[in-house]
């Protein structure tokens, strides 16, 4: 990981139209242990940015500006996507626990929904 510079960078959460704030929901769910390692990942992305590399998050193929946030924790694989959006900000999408092989297409439907709504509503 490489700190792209002294700046940090902001990570929130999405919010609907309505105010919801279906990803804290998510975090809410979680027990204790698996909680705070996600909120590990995402001090990762407010210190080093741009600059986390494998094996902490990855592009998703076929789903552009789209990246996934990779934490191991007791409950076993968490995935957040994300994107990076401006003023040094990180959108967290959409949070889920991995419970087979593939991301199911369903959760990448869900951040990519939650994606273009965040870029038309602040367009």
């Amino acid at each position: 990981m490489t700190s792209e510079t002294s700046q940090r960078w902001q990570v929130v959460y999405y919010h609907d139209q309505r105010g919801r704030r279906p990803v804290r929901g998510f975090l809410d769910g979680l027990r204790a242990p698996d909680r705070a390692a996600v909120l590990r990942g995402f001090a990762l992305l407010e210190e080093f940015g741009l600059g986390v590399e494998w094996p902490h998050v990855r592009p998703v193929s076929g789903y552009r500006k789209l990246w996934e946030l990779r934490v191991r924790a007791q409950v076993g694989a968490i995935r957040l996507f994300y994107f990076a959006h401006t003023g040094r900000r990180f959108v967290i999408l959409h949070g889920f626990v991995k419970k087979s092989g593939k991301t199911p297409r369903r959760e990448l439907e869900i951040a990519a929904r939650r994606m273009q709504d965040v870029l038309e509503r602040e367009a």
